[in-house]
Order: C-alpha cells, then structure tokens, then sequence
C-alpha cells in the first residue's frame, strides 16, 4: 500500500466545497477529502487565502493530468505535495 496523495489548489472555500463533492461523482473517490485553508505568505486577510483539497491515492489510480483539468474547472489546479 502506498501514501500516494493529489493537493488541488483552489481560489477559495465554495469552489474547494465544489470540488470534494464532484470528486466522488465523477472519479468515485470514496474517501472525504480534507479541505484546508492556506494562507499566503505575509496575508491576514481571509480572501488571500487559497484552499487545498487533499485527497489520498492509496491505489494509484486517480490520473494527475486529468486532477489537473479537472481543477482547472474552478480556476485551480493541481499541485505536488
């Protein structure tokens, strides 16, 4: 078993919210991903902050390119943990 993990970025919480649920209609991930709030460098402010959606690949068999279109659908994409 491996610790395989996918961390798509997105421009705030409603689109980060968006895209757990989409996760599991349309890859099937059955595991809740974890949301976190990421604030950038040097910013207080709520609205500077990107949300990370974090999801575990244990099986290897989410594609990282299709995870980063399917990001990119929300202004977002995906990053290397």
């Amino acid at each position: 078993m491996s610790d395989v993990r996918h961390v798509l970025v997105l421009p705030d919480r409603d689109s980060a919210d968006e895209v757990v649920e989409a996760l599991g209609e349309r890859f099937g991930v059955r595991e809740q991903p974890q949301v976190v709030r990421d604030a950038l460098a040097g910013e207080d402010d709520a609205e500077d902050a990107q949300w990370l959606v974090v999801l575990r690949d244990e099986e290897g068999r989410l594609d990282a390119g299709e995870l980063d279109a399917f990001a990119g659908e929300w202004e977002g994409w995906r990053e290397e943990p």
